[in-house]
Parts: structure tokens; C-alpha cells; sequence
């Protein structure tokens, strides 16, 4: 770039810029240019798109949420069940000894 040392360098060259500027915004498409309207379509078209995948990742998530919820759900009966029975067992077992026992104090 050359060194512009005079006002009237600098003013030149500042309208010529400007020139340079108008002109390439005088080139750009109308609205209502096809090529303008087919690239908005294609622009809505891909935000709808990315729209309906999130909303299909946030339903998939509320359902791996919702089976998740339905497992542990089931591990807790589950771990209730085997907890009654366990119990259930373990006085069977009492009984038993404590039936046997009388039965051994009502021998002597």
C-alpha cells in the first residue's frame, strides 16, 4: 500500500472505497430474486429439520429417563420381594430350630 500523505490522497482514496462498496452492494440479488427465495426456503426448510431433531432427542431422552425411572422402580420391588422373603426364611428357619428344640426338651 502506498503512503498517502496529502488530504486530497486520502479523500480520493476514501471515495473510491466508498464507490467500491456501493457498487458491490448494487450487484447483490433483489428479494425477489429466485435464486434469494430458493435459499430462504432451503434455510427454513433446514431450521424446521434441526427443530423436529431436537424435539425427537428431547422425547427420546424423556423416554430413556422414563424407562430408567421404570427399572429402578422394579429393582426396588424386586429388592422389597426378596427382602420378604428372606424375612419369611429366616423365621421358617427359626421355627424350626425352636421346634426342634422342644421337641429335644420334651424327650428328657
Amino acid at each position: 500500500m502506498k503512503i498517502l500523505d496529502r488530504f486530497q490522497d486520502r479523500q480520493q482514496a476514501s471515495a473510491t472505497a466508498k464507490a467500491r462498496l456501493v457498487a458491490r452492494l448494487a450487484e447483490r440479488p433483489s428479494a425477489d430474486d429466485p435464486a434469494v427465495i430458493a435459499r430462504a426456503a432451503e434455510r427454513k426448510a433446514a431450521a424446521e429439520a434441526r427443530e423436529a431433531a431436537r424435539i425427537a432427542r428431547k422425547e427420546a431422552a424423556a423416554a430413556a429417563a422414563e424407562a430408567a425411572a421404570a427399572a429402578a422402580e422394579a429393582a426396588r420391588a424386586a429388592a422389597a420381594e426378596q427382602a420378604v422373603a428372606d424375612e419369611a426364611a429366616r423365621k421358617a428357619k427359626r421355627d424350626e430350630r425352636y421346634a426342634a428344640r422342644k421337641a429335644r426338651v420334651g424327650q428328657r
